[in-house]
């Protein structure tokens, strides 16, 4: 049987009723390694944090095993491979999940260890798909 990551969808939903979780990802990202803020140089965060928005939930139901998620996250990862407009070096995922799982504990108040090893698995399984076409 499947995954479906129904309580990594229901944890999202209280992180964004929060509100500035997606700001706070990127504080927390930008600053876990030298090499990300240059990434961001000529970014338009308005844009940036409704696609990183749509992304993260692509993201879970990708990890679900979703066909039609499986096509988003191939366009995603085609543009953050090698030869993508915004390549990402593959050594640099590792800091993106645990940015991401670090601000999910801080603004999901129901959050827990065993919660945040359920994130890390599906956001492992979605950053290893990008990898895999860099």
């Amino acid at each position: 049987m499947t995954d479906s990551y129904d309580d990594l969808q229901a944890s999202y939903g209280r992180c964004l009723r929060k509100g500035h979780f997606i700001e706070r990802f990127y504080a927390l990202f930008m600053g876990s390694h030298p090499d990300i803020p240059p990434l961001f140089a000529n970014t338009d965060f308005s844009k940036q944090n409704m696609a990183l928005r749509r992304g993260i939930s692509s993201a879970i139901v990708h990890a679900a095993g979703s066909r039609l998620a499986e096509r988003t996250m191939a366009g995603m990862a085609d543009v953050h491979g090698s030869r993508g407009r915004a390549p990402v070096p593959p050594a640099l995922y590792p800091y993106w999940v645990d940015s991401l799982i670090a601000a999910v504990a801080e603004f999901d108040p129901e959050y827990t260890p065993r919660l945040g090893q359920r994130w890390r698995q599906a956001m492992e399984a979605t950053t290893a798909f990008f990898v895999s076409r860099y």
